[in-house]
């Protein structure tokens, strides 16, 4: 008998399961204190609204209202430039800026939003590494 799609939450997905099982550390992926910011070349200041620290980043991604915890991702700095916002901006720990792919992301949200699958994360602000751990909860 086929599956159903709701039987696999990886359905969708271009990667299964043991794409995420496991744990994986994305290097300098989070915003630190190290962070780039712009500089104005006229005065080799940062702009007060590129200046920012670890805790005000943090606590802005705690703030964001969802059921998937977020974390405080760099913010490019033509962006920071253009739209004068802060050096960081939160998304999803699975987001595909911290994993480096779509497909990643695709099978990471699938893992964390399946009960098949217990989906932790730690992020390391002073290194800006992220590591995310994938563990089977029963067969899926």
């Amino acid at each position: 008998m086929p599956e159903k799609p709701d039987d696999n939450p990886f359905h969708d997905c271009e990667f299964g399961p043991d794409a995420v099982l496991g744990t994986r550390t994305f290097h300098d992926v989070l915003f630190t204190d190290d962070t780039e910011t712009p500089v104005n070349v006229l005065t080799g200041e940062t702009p007060a609204h590129s200046q920012a620290t670890v805790e005000e980043a943090k606590a802005f991604a705690a703030s964001i209202d969802t059921d998937t915890p977020q974390i405080a991702l760099p913010a490019s700095v033509e962006t920071q430039v253009e739209t004068q916002s802060k050096p960081y901006t939160s998304a999803a720990f699975f987001h595909f800026k911290a994993t480096g792919s779509l497909e990643l992301h695709r099978a990471y949200h699938a893992a964390y939003q399946s009960d098949a699958f217990s989906v932790d994360f730690e992020a390391d602000y002073e290194s800006g590494d992220l590591t995310i751990t994938v563990e089977r909860t029963r067969d899926s």
